[in-house]
């Protein structure tokens, strides 16, 4: 099949796209890269600051869109798959709708589905949106309310997933939200992960904490109540605990600093692991972030719970960081399953395999 995949987020597409061409599909990735992270691409839609900036990347998507046409499949990573406005973004989808076989759309992060299930039915037990059900008033919470409900963008959703030929959700809340609305063609698919052929590191007595800060939006993610716990227990213990950090680095920086960590902190208000937390499980790192029963439930999987779950408060994290120093025998265990875990779900060439029976399907 000839497979276009337009944009990206935490190189779901860079790491899908390797996979798929090793089972033999032509396939090619047009992204910005996701911004600073810096994901590889063989087309750059990176957009430069200010007016002129979004001008020239309107240009040159006019000048690429006619080799944009006869893809077996273009899966877009968001209804925001361009830095364009959404209006300018409808008729760029209505061309590739046409002139191309199958249109597929990923539900695998910030979109009108995601936002308004959170906030007004609220299937979740918490999320970026909600706590029970009290709606999360943060700047950043409030900001994407107001960036996708009732806007050009809500439209732009909602019209690509009525006209789109199939959805594939990334993580069982992303599933919950699209299959609640389009249960007709709405597919959980896990995310891909490239497994590394290094072993980890043994636990030698220092819990070797890593945490990634996304400055712009710790505090949506979570990751301001995580530093601060991990903080705590680090002042109160400095002999047990080390803590290491990442600041808004590019992707291969990030994949470099974790490694030898035991413990990454990631997804606080999340019931799954993220793209970063898999590729610190798969590389015998322990996460402290969402391990729900769902998660393991929408996967089917019934013995492996390697993800050390915790509930969106600081105590929480206090408390399961406390529990991994008390019983240190636990944490090369939990190391060895988390790679099982990502070896059973996540392996890329797995993914790739479900991918390719949905794109047939289709």
């Amino acid at each position: 099949m000839r497979i276009l995949l337009l944009g990206e987020y935490s190189n779901v597409h860079a790491t899908l796209a390797r996979a798929l061409r090793a089972l033999g599909h032509d396939v090619t990735v047009a992204s910005n890269g996701d911004f600073w992270k810096d994901y590889p691409r063989d087309t750059d839609l990176s957009r430069k600051p200010g007016k002129w900036g979004g001008v020239a990347l309107a240009a040159k998507v006019a000048r690429l869109l006619p080799s944009w046409r006869g893809y077996d499949i273009v899966q877009l990573i968001n209804p925001m798959f361009l830095e364009l406005k959404a209006e300018n973004i409808t008729p760029i989808y209505d061309f590739i709708r046409r002139h191309n076989r199958h249109v597929v759309l990923g539900a695998f992060g910030m979109d009108y589905y995601w936002v308004s299930t959170c906030v007004e039915k609220k299937p979740l037990r918490y999320s970026d949106f909600n706590i029970g059900g009290q709606l999360r008033t943060n700047a950043d919470a409030l900001a994407e309310r107001a960036d996708w409900m009732g806007t050009a963008k809500q439209r732009l959703n909602e019209h690509i997933a009525k006209t789109c030929d199939g959805i594939v959700a990334g993580l069982y809340e992303y599933w919950v939200c699209y299959h609640d609305a389009l249960p007709g063609k709405t597919v959980f698919i896990p995310y891909p992960i490239e497994l590394p052929d290094s072993r980890p590191q043994p636990y030698d007595g220092k819990l070797k904490v890593f945490i990634g800060i996304n400055e712009s939006r710790s505090e949506y993610k979570g990751t301001d109540v995580m530093l601060a716990a991990a903080e705590a227990v680090a002042a109160r213990r400095p002999g047990d605990i080390q803590l290491r950090l990442a600041r808004s680095v590019p992707f291969d920086e990030y994949r470099q600093m974790m490694d030898g960590s035991d413990v990454l902190l990631d997804q606080l208000y999340s019931y799954t692991p993220s793209m970063n937390s898999l590729l610190a499980m798969s590389k015998g790192i322990v996460c402290i972030g969402g391990g729900e029963p769902e998660n393991y439930e929408i996967l089917q999987e019934t013995a492996l719970r390697p993800i050390v779950n915790v509930l969106p408060t600081r105590e929480s994290v206090e408390t399961a960081l406390c529990r991994l120093l008390d019983a240190p025998h636990t944490i090369d265990p939990l190391k060895n399953d988390s790679i099982a875990y990502v070896r059973r779900h996540h392996d890329a060439m797995t993914v790739a395999r479900r991918y390719e029976a949905f794109y047939q399907q289709l």
